[in-house]
């Protein structure tokens, strides 16, 4: 490790993408040692900012320094299936030179290799350990573990290069309850500089102090993510208590500059008719008619300037209350009435060995929540379903149009816009029809016309979101894979309301309890080697149960 005090100084940042949309603009922003949750809405630029300060972007304009070495762990972990686990360690060098020595090979190349990581297999191990991943092995290549595995794998990667500065961009996305909780260990345990992204509220209370990405600045707030609540909702009622004073002041200055107007145009006509009558000096009546005029001037002037700083007010205490949109649907031809079939899975094997035993059948408007560890089938299960993969044996039928929102998020085409993607899946409906119904999904005006290949993580899940839901045939049966990944705190408000509305069966993996529990869950579904149902605290435990 480096021995100069760690951290990371952004100052003037700048950075805009190529298509000439603004992201941050002279950002000044320091990060010290300690954790550091770093949050915001989908689309405000905090995975933007990790990757520009683990250099894997150029900033625009200002400078990045980091005093220490970077460990950046990205959103989307993507590894060659073909590698060796050693080889995404980055210790299969040193692994080969050190057997080659144990083998009586003592060219100086392998004694140069190894340098002074004689431990190295060692701590890998104790590495891989920590993160629950010792029944793995440094041989095996990366095909053989689950994507959950992978990350965890990437996150060991990083911890045996020993950086100085961690960068986590959503750590627990696909990781099942037991592997969240490695994770947590690894960052209760981190006494470096850190700064986590994540929307998993667990995670987030781990941390010391919570930088909020608003509107291109960062807002500090000590303590964990429940504190920074707190102090956020503190700070919006008295915001809130601004906006209404505001308003009564403002009110109360238009009535004051109407009140004022009334009194100089009766105070001109009472001039007006002492002229008429010319019942003073005329050299009298036009000094007082000019300094009549210069009073009134006055008079108007000073109204006017109350008005508009009134009104200057009322914008400043708007801009301090957060608008954070809620999607509002009304989607009546998804309802299924109770007790009508919906799915039927009999004697079905999945091709990668899970199977459900004898019949099961999902009913009206259920709400399933389906767990399991990674690498346990669930999305296997789903695609069975949705008809992409052919089971090994049995039958998965679907009785109801359906719709299956994966992981990936691929059923967007990248190269059309949000409305274009809609009609895709509504080719008979109106351009203005579409339209309507994206601005519930919060897709108002330009932002509809927006490439799907622009879009954040959560934009991204909303359009395809939207894409799906508003689909003809509506779907009676929707299918969702991890649907929280990548989601902001609002985003994940959002898409409770979104499925508020939706009148069919839910069928949903995830691993994010409270969200689960936010949804109306009505059965929970437990695959491992065999699906089965399983309580409420049974789901709960199941991760200490298999430790």
């Amino acid at each position: 490790m480096s021995t100069s005090p760690t951290s990371i100084t952004c100052t003037s940042l700048s950075f805009g993408w190529p298509d000439g949309t603004s992201v941050f603009d002279d950002l000044q922003v320091a990060f010290g040692p300690g954790r550091t949750g770093l949050i915001g809405l989908n689309g405000s630029g905090k995975s933007t900012l990790l990757k520009l300060i683990a250099g894997e972007l150029t900033p625009t304009d200002g400078t990045v320094r980091v005093a220490g070495e970077v460990g950046y762990l990205p959103q989307n972990v993507t590894l060659d299936t073909a590698l060796r686990v050693d080889e995404v360690l980055g210790i299969a060098g040193t692994r080969a030179a050190l057997h080659a020595i144990e083998s009586g090979d003592v060219r100086d190349e392998h004694f140069t290799a190894v340098g002074d990581d004689w431990d190295v297999e060692e701590r890998a191990v104790a590495t891989l350990d920590g993160l629950g991943l010792g029944h793995i092995g440094l041989d095996r290549t990366i095909g053989e573990v689950s994507g959950g595995e992978s990350v965890l794998l990437r996150l060991a990667a990083l911890l045996l290069r020993r950086p100085d500065v961690l960068l986590l961009d959503e750590p627990t996305n696909n990781l099942d309850l037991w592997a969240r909780r490695r994770l947590y260990a690894t960052v209760a345990a981190w006494s470096g500089v850190m700064v986590v992204v994540s929307h998993d509220r667990e995670l987030l209370d781990m941390v010391d102090q919570i930088a909020d990405l608003h509107g291109g600045e960062i807002t500090w707030y000590g303590g964990s993510f429940s504190a920074y609540e707190k102090a956020l909702s503190a700070e919006q009622e008295a915001a809130e208590r601004m906006v209404r004073a505001a308003e009564t002041d403002l009110r109360r200055q238009k009535r004051e500059l109407v009140e004022a107007q009334v009194k100089l145009a009766h105070r001109k006509r009472y001039g007006q008719k002492m002229w008429d009558q010319k019942r003073e000096p005329k050299i009298v009546m036009g000094a007082r008619k000019r300094a009549a005029q210069v009073s009134a001037g006055k008079h108007r002037i000073m109204h006017e300037e109350r008005l508009a700083e009134a009104k200057e007010r009322l914008d400043e205490a708007v801009e301090a209350v957060r608008d954070d949109d809620e999607i509002r649907i009304d989607l009546p031809y998804t309802a299924v009435p109770p007790g009508r079939t919906v799915l039927t899975l009999h004697e079905l094997e999945l091709r990668y060995g899970a199977r459900v035993s004898g019949g099961f059948e999902l009913r009206g408007p259920e709400r399933i929540a389906l767990i399991g560890r990674n690498g346990a089938g669930k999305t296997t299960l789903l695609r069975t379903i949705a008809g992409e993969l052919d089971p090994a044996a049995g039958d998965a039928m679907a009785h109801v149009p359906l719709r299956f929102l994966p992981q990936r998020l691929d059923v967007l085409d990248e190269e059309l816009t949000v409305a274009e993607n809609v009609a895709r899946f509504a080719p008979e409906a109106t351009n203005n029809r579409i339209r309507a119904r994206l601005a519930r999904f919060l897709f108002k005006g330009a932002r509809a016309d927006q490439l799907a290949a622009t879009l954040s993580g959560g934009e991204r899940f909303r359009a395809a979101l939207a894409a799906l839901m508003l689909a003809e045939p509506a779907p009676q049966l929707l299918m969702l894979d991890e649907p929280t990944n990548n989601l902001d705190m609002a985003s994940v408000r959002q898409l409770t309301t979104a499925l508020e509305s939706y009148e069919g069966a839910l069928i949903v993996a995830s691993h994010d309890l409270p969200f689960l529990d936010s949804i109306g869950i009505t059965r929970r579904l437990l695959l491992d080697g065999e699906l089965r149902e399983i309580t409420a605290e049974e789901a709960a435990g199941y991760p200490d149960q298999n430790e």
